[in-house]
């Protein structure tokens, strides 16, 4: 069944944008509330890690306004919110293990009642002594899981016989999810002991089983909806506590609740991004090519496992980035600590392994007194020999050393490099420094059955579309993108297709938005749903009109072609309609080819592979520490791009998001595991002007998907975080300049001010 191609690789504009800049789009704190709609607020540890000796909620109780309040005693089930393993109490009994940690919640007549009543609780501890930092909990074993060992070849032995080696290490820090839209709920108690959930989640389904067994009932009781999310990042992906204490509010009172988190409690309760340490032996050639590499890597996963194995397990799957590595050990630390339990975010560990085997390239490239980019391309997989991972995938997909070569060319990188060191023999305060560097991002969840999507497709009688679908819509573009797929398919304009909520009474058992796999997975269960529609039109059709074509039926322009018949559409679906046609479907997708053993660290855990390069140039003040992003130049692979426009929008967002990671966005615990960095005042994202002041972005133009997914389309949702990584390096590009690029420089991410100038001092010996 044919298509007009029309829509495909067409930049329509997302289907809520103007609402978003007009304040009209609604999200969960926006709908409208019944007259007795309670209001909730979280009551949470000031100790990272003590025992509970008494809660005196007096106070609580008597404070205005307050209606209820909930405990651990109060919850009728599961007392657990973990996703995949135990560990994260909805309200703990006996022990509190993080900073922020939630220990009962109020229901009051008011947002501002409950959130004051909250502060009068009286907690008496029994102090535990807290361990922070990756550190401590190596040094005290304090881990999750048992360590992990990966290896190919004989490392040790290439290493030796090596003319050049090296050691050291490095680390990248945590990162706050800073949503614009930030936890909130709103739960409708309905009849027979139902609910409705209004949830900013990027798992409805998830949401909706984490409810059910809170409150040990069935999963059809709970009814999760989300139109669309201000952001989530993965931030949104696990944090359950909000939408839980709201249902227990809500099943306690009866009544209502509605539970938005200030943005300080925010960052002070939930998640952030794992910081990873490494230590690194590696061995090499005079030409920079890795011979051998043994790598110690360590992350900080707070109180509980959430989905750090998970995530620690795509950093190990990441180390290589772009680079094929023959022989490789890796020994990998999961570290229990008391803060926050660390959770997805944007990368999902990818980004962490990959800054580790960026930063050992650099320090390769610098020792041998080489331009980085000319060892990078040395190391990068090739054909034949050269295309099989360490976890033994074979790359067939292979264009990084084009989209490289390319880029450099575009950005006439050679000349510049030559350019900035003249500039920095000229100057003396301010340096310039330059770096690209290459993205291979995999894309698949690496936990198997997540691979899986439904949707649902009705076709009205009037031709008008109804599509739902499992995936959610957090800014990235998703329903505008597979509502364009739906048109198409149908042949007919995109404003015939009505985009309705997620909603889990709707579409079952979905999978979270995540793993950059959103609109792979729902496009192509929308599509099934279509395709089932269609043939039933078509044999309808031809039965009717007795057409023995054996053609295949083009849909396009509001027509039907078939042989030399054409039907309009609109009255042929009248006509079925009275025949007793049916014109509505369910549709499913699973992805194929994947397989992976956990066990063994071997398989194909990918469908395909995103390709991207970016070059940055920045300019330093060796005075304050300040960088400036004074060009960035990026050449990025989407394949056969549904929507350009937001495809784009995804890659300059994606950037910035990860230059704010690397360079200005630190998390800081102290000593007692306290969290100091919770709110704006303490907590700096990229703002406007701290985008690149020149800022090209470039699609890959010879862009094709070799798998079957929709359209030869590739995803960019998580993949052009990564291209910032050309910024970290061009600042450390900078700082090498200040002693004529004859050491290179000490610095850890994220490259503050700060720590630019400690590492400039270091190099310099200065005390």
């Amino acid at each position: 069944m044919k298509s007009d191609n029309s829509l495909f690789n067409k930049s329509i504009a997302h289907d809520s944008g103007a609402k978003h800049v007009s304040g009209l789009a609604k999200y969960t704190d926006d709908i409208s509330e019944p007259l007795n709609t309670l209001y909730g607020a979280i009551g949470w540890s000031k100790n990272a890690h003590a025992k509970i000796k008494r809660i005196d909620l007096d106070a609580v109780k008597n404070s205005e306004g307050v209606v209820s309040i909930v405990t651990h005693n109060d919850i009728p089930g599961r007392n657990d919110v973990g996703p995949v393993f135990d560990g994260d109490p909805i309200f703990p009994k006996d022990k509190v293990e993080y900073y922020g940690q939630p220990l009962f919640a109020v229901a009051a007549t008011s947002m501002e009642f409950a959130r004051k009543a909250v502060l009068k609780a009286k907690v008496f501890y029994q102090d535990l002594n807290p361990i922070v930092t990756i550190d401590d909990a190596l040094k005290k074993n304090s881990l999750l899981f048992k360590p992990r060992i990966i290896k190919k070849g004989n490392p040790n032995q290439k290493i030796e016989k090596s003319k050049n080696k090296i050691k050291g290490n490095f680390t990248t820090g945590s990162q706050e999810h800073f949503y614009l839209e930030g936890q909130v709920a709103f739960v409708i108690p309905k009849e027979d002991n139902n609910y409705r959930v209004y949830s900013s989640t990027q798992h409805p389904s998830e949401t909706q089983q984490i409810i059910a067994k809170m409150l040990n009932q069935k999963s059809n009781s709970i009814d999760v909806l989300v139109r669309r999310i201000g952001g989530g990042f993965g931030g949104k992906e696990t944090n359950f506590m909000t939408s839980a204490i709201c249902a227990l509010l809500s099943h306690k009172t009866k009544k209502p609740i509605k539970l938005r988190l200030d943005r300080d409690d925010d960052i002070i309760i939930t998640g952030k991004r794992h910081d990873f340490y490494s230590d690194y032996e590696v061995g090499f050639d005079d030409d920079g090519c890795i011979n051998g590499l043994k790598l110690k890597l360590a992350s900080r996963c707070g109180m509980s496992p959430d989905l750090s194995l998970a995530i620690n397990e795509r950093a190990l799957l990441h180390i290589d980035n772009a680079y094929y590595l023959t022989d490789l050990e890796i020994k990998n630390y999961l570290c229990k600590t008391n803060t926050a339990s660390s959770t997805a975010f944007r990368g999902f560990g990818g980004n962490q392994g990959m800054m580790a085997i960026e930063n050992i390239i650099d320090n390769i490239a610098r020792h041998l007194k080489k331009d980085p980019s000319e060892v990078r391309k040395r190391n990068f997989y090739g054909k034949k020999n050269r295309n099989i991972t360490h976890y033994g995938m074979k790359i067939t997909d292979n264009i990084i050393n084009e989209i490289f070569d390319d880029l450099k060319t575009k950005s006439n990188y050679k000349k510049r490099y030559s350019e900035i060191k003249k500039f920095n023999q000229k100057n003396k305060f301010k340096k310039k420094g330059i770096a690209i560097t290459p993205v291979k991002f995999g894309i698949s969840f690496t936990t198997i059955h997540l691979n899986q999507a439904g949707a649902l497709v009705h076709v009205y009688t009037d031709g008008s579309i109804h599509m739902n679908h499992g995936g959610i819509e957090m800014g990235q573009g998703t329903h505008t993108k597979i509502a364009q797929l739906v048109a198409n398919s149908f042949g007919l304009p995109y404003e015939k297709v009505q985009i309705s909520s997620t909603n889990t009474s709707k579409v079952p058992n979905t999978s979270a938005s995540a793993a950059s796999s959103t609109t792979d997975l729902n496009g192509a269960a929308t599509l099934n749903a279509v395709s089932k529609i269609k043939s039933n039109l078509n044999n309808f059709i031809k039965k009717k009109y007795k057409i023995f074509s054996k053609t295949e039926p083009l849909y396009k322009n509001r027509n039907i072609y078939i042989g030399n018949r054409i039907f309009n559409f609109e009255h042929i679906i009248k006509e079925a309609y009275l025949n007793r046609i049916s014109l509505s479907s369910s549709g499913f997708y699973s992805t194929p080819k994947i397989n992976f053993n956990k066990k063994t660290f071997k398989g194909r855990p990918f469908y395909y592979f995103c390709y991207g390069a970016a070059v940055t140039e920045v300019t330093i003040d060796t005075f304050t520490g300040e960088s400036v992003l004074d060009r960035v130049d990026i050449l990025h692979d989407v394949g056969n791009a549904i929507n350009p426009a937001l495809e784009r929008g995804q890659i300059e967002g994606g950037f910035v998001q990860g230059q704010g990671w690397l360079t200005m966005e630190e998390v800081v615990w102290d000593k007692s595991g306290k969290i100091k960095t919770f709110s704006p005042s303490t907590y700096k994202i990229p703002a406007i002007n701290d985008i690149p002041t020149k800022f090209n972005v470039e699609i890959f133009k010879k862009g094709l998907n070799v798998e079957k997914v929709v359209n030869k389309a590739k995803t960019t949702g998580e993949p052009p975080l990564m291209l910032a990584m050309s910024v970290f390096f061009a600042i450390k590009d900078a700082i090498a300049s200040t002693v004529n690029y004859n050491k290179a420089p000490v610095i850890n991410a994220p490259a503050t001010p700060e720590k630019i100038l400690l590492s400039i001092k270091k190099l310099k010996n200065i005390v």
